[in-house]
């Protein structure tokens, strides 16, 4: 049995190339557009990491409903995409062990940064699933 050697930057690129045609970049250091969106790949060999990003939009910081909903659908919508804010810029993100980043995870990333971006505004959900919050699970469990 061959151990699997773990993910780096070369596969990785080869892997990004077959699924983000519009790729550019080399080394760590990609993006791509993917229809009306700009998406960013950052890795880090030596500290083992890697980011998929999603520039979205300015964010008012005072807006607290809004921070509530994006801190609520990091809980129960986003899966494992997340939402960041940096200098006031709302991102659609994904970080990962780069070695332990695997093809069919990969490709779970990217839709669910893509979709976590896309229905910002509507739903605050990276895909259909939404998890029930504590106090809900302990309604479902008194019934």
């Amino acid at each position: 049995m061959v151990s699997n050697p773990g993910m780096n930057n070369a596969r990785l690129e080869a892997l990004l190339s077959t699924r983000l045609p519009a790729l550019e970049g080399t080394d760590g250091v990609w993006r791509a557009d993917v229809d009306d969106l700009l998406l960013y790949v950052f890795t880090d060999e030596h500290h083992d990491r890697m980011r998929i990003m999603i520039p979205i939009g300015e964010v008012n910081l005072d807006d607290t409903a809004l921070l509530r909903t994006l801190l609520s659908a990091n809980f129960d919508r986003a899966l494992d995409a997340k939402y960041a804010l940096n200098d006031g810029v709302l991102w659609s993100t994904f970080l990962h062990r780069l070695s332990w980043l695997s093809e069919a995870s990969l490709d779970a990333a990217l839709e669910q940064v893509i979709t976590l971006a896309r229905n910002t505004g509507s739903t605050f959900a990276s895909s259909e699933l939404v998890f029930a919050s504590p106090g809900e699970r302990d309604a479902i469990d008194e019934s």
